[in-house]
């Protein structure tokens, strides 16, 4: 019996959380986050990243040992992937300059690390 009356409240209380779950502005098929980023978005986003890495790590053999220290290898070996750079800046920024900063400055972060990372490049 007591099973029976519980039916009906779980009912409503499942029918309520449903509601206030679709009701949720960040939740949307085909979206990611509840700030609206479209899913093709994050996808063209995450392909632009492996790109630039790709690149990076393409380029460390032939670039990272040409240069007199650590850091003018890796400047010249972000230079070499500034086309993918320039991609992910586009995916990723949609116009503002502090995130296109920011992905150049990640850029010869992530370049410096290759080159300290590349046998014998220091």
């Amino acid at each position: 019996m007591p099973t029976a009356l519980l039916a009906p409240a779980l009912s409503s209380v499942l029918s309520a959380a449903l509601l206030m779950l679709t009701a949720c502005d960040g939740v949307h098929a085909g979206y990611v986050s509840a700030g609206g980023t479209p899913a093709a978005t994050a996808r063209g986003i995450d392909q632009a990243y492996a790109e630039r890495d790709a690149c990076l790590a393409r380029n460390a053999t032939e670039r990272a040992l040409a240069g007199a220290s650590s850091h003018a290898r890796a400047q010249a070996l972000a230079l070499a992937c500034a086309a993918q750079t320039d991609r992910l800046i586009t995916a990723s920024s949609r116009g503002d300059a502090a995130v296109a900063s920011a992905i150049r400055d990640d850029t010869e972060f992530r370049a410096l690390g290759v080159v300290l990372r590349t046998p014998g490049a220091h």
